[in-house]
């Protein structure tokens, strides 16, 4: 789906976000991110944006206030990331980054390998100086991670966290060894794969399209890691995540230059064993 393509009432918001910002005399600029820039929106898209304002105007910039004018709010509160978050009475959401626009606009181009913006000019609703059209554009190339550290860091997180698993599992916490195992250990894995398969474009977010990106077998594979909060279930999946996890160590170790610490790898297969 390209960006014109977007549905409508994303496309109109955002719209109305532009015709807001421009009005509003303490914004420098507004660039917006997420699945809208890449060209993935659907109806069950956020708008996700941030708003840079004038530094001797952020103290007295109201965000709540300036975002209601898009549409109602039916929540508004800062989340845990210090991010502005809203929930319009449409039930779409939105994500806003108030930030100072003297410093945070120079590190827009340190956002590289992090964000991408194949088409900056579309992601840039205003700029009253240029700056951030400037700072934008250099993120218009997407740069994929390095894969023989990557891998090397990802084979290492997947032997360290997975020995962790297996003492949580043996002291008996299983639901702290399912949110481990789900929230912790997948992710990288999912990178891991992506990495092999040369299907960057969801690094951040791993688990996006999978269905669509990676091969049926590794769909197959992943999906013996999950499983229900049940002590025997959790135990099931740390095994088949733990040979998922070496497969992919083993295929990235022939493929790039990867030390694996094979005694290590040993180890933690014989502690997930011993757990039946």
């Amino acid at each position: 789906m390209s960006v014109h393509s977007a549905p409508s009432a994303l496309d109109g918001r955002i719209a109305r976000l532009r015709q807001l910002a421009h009005a509003d005399t303490r914004l420098e600029g507004v660039l917006l991110y997420g699945s809208w820039t890449v060209g993935e929106a659907d109806a069950h898209s956020d708008v996700e944006a941030y708003l840079y304002i004038q530094d001797d105007h952020l103290a007295d910039f109201d965000g709540p206030a300036f975002l209601s004018q898009l549409a109602p709010l039916l929540l508004c509160y800062t989340n845990m990331y210090g991010v502005l978050a809203v929930v319009f009475d449409d039930l779409m959401r939105g994500e806003f980054h108030l930030t100072p626009a003297g410093p945070g606009i120079d590190e827009v181009p340190t956002w590289q390998g992090m964000v991408h913006l194949p088409r900056p000019d579309d992601a840039v609703l205003l700029d009253r100086t240029g700056r951030l059209t400037r700072a934008a554009r250099q993120l218009a190339a997407f740069q994929p991670p390095e894969p023989v550290a990557t891998a090397q860091q990802l084979t290492n997180e997947l032997a360290n966290w997975t020995l962790m698993l297996a003492h949580v599992l043996a002291r008996g916490e299983t639901a702290r060894a399912h949110a481990l195992l789900h929230t912790v250990i997948a992710p990288q894995q999912l990178r891991l794969c992506r990495l092999l398969r040369d299907s960057t474009g969801h690094w951040l977010t791993p688990s996006r399209a999978l269905e669509r990106d990676l091969p049926d077998a590794d769909r197959r594979r992943y999906t013996a890691t999950t499983a229900t909060a049940l002590e025997q279930d959790v135990r099931t999946a740390a095994r088949n995540s733990w040979r998922w996890s070496r497969d992919l160590a083993a295929e990235a170790a022939d493929r790039w230059t990867v030390h694996l610490p094979h005694d290590l790898h040993e180890q933690i297969g014989s502690r997930l064993n011993d757990l039946r």
